[in-house]
């Protein structure tokens, strides 16, 4: 990744970050000592394409940079159910306040993938190639892009920005 895309990915886990725990996590504050120090592990619930390792350590990291994130897997790579994906061991409070964010990028970027990888498969005999559009969730396109190459498809375009592209909507709206 440059230097721009780490900031986009930063602004993406700040918003998710922001949006998820708002004011405090109550309940992990109210439970889990301050002090604790845990283990977590991620596992495969499903067999199918594994994106997003390096968005879930950033996530972590966000929360508590001495969170230590070891990955078991790599991103790309198709595992089966109940593959160890990685672990991850720091504070109990920062490891279950990142915790759905994290599990939320994976899910999410290896849905993707996964998705991706049955359409590469299908197509694998021809001359076809699965390219992405810009229809994208709002302020996840980078993940969302990212995801589609680590299932081995291939980008298009990332915005209106970077390359032409005249549509039927264009050519009518020129005609008046």
């Amino acid at each position: 990744m440059d230097k721009n895309e780490v900031k986009q990915l930063h602004v993406i886990i700040h918003r998710a970050l922001v949006e998820d725990i708002g004011d405090g996590d109550i309940t992990t504050v109210s439970t889990v000592p301050g002090r604790s120090i845990l283990k977590g592990t991620f596992i495969a619930k499903e067999s199918g394409i594994i994106a997003g390792l390096e968005v879930v350590k950033e996530t972590l990291k966000y929360i508590d940079h001495r969170i230590s994130f070891s990955a078991s897997v790599t991103d790309g790579e198709h595992v089966a159910t109940g593959t160890i994906l990685a672990t991850v061991r720091g504070n109990g409070r920062a490891l279950l306040i990142a915790e759905r964010t994290s599990l939320n990028f994976f899910q999410r970027m290896s849905g993707i993938a996964t998705i991706t990888r049955m359409y590469v498969d299908a197509v694998r005999k021809t001359k076809a190639i699965i390219v992405d559009t810009r229809k994208t969730a709002p302020g996840l396109r980078l993940i969302d892009k990212w995801a589609v190459r680590l299932g081995g498809g291939q980008n298009h375009r990332f915005g209106l920005f970077d390359m032409v592209l005249i549509k039927e909507n264009h050519i009518a709206a020129a005609a008046e």
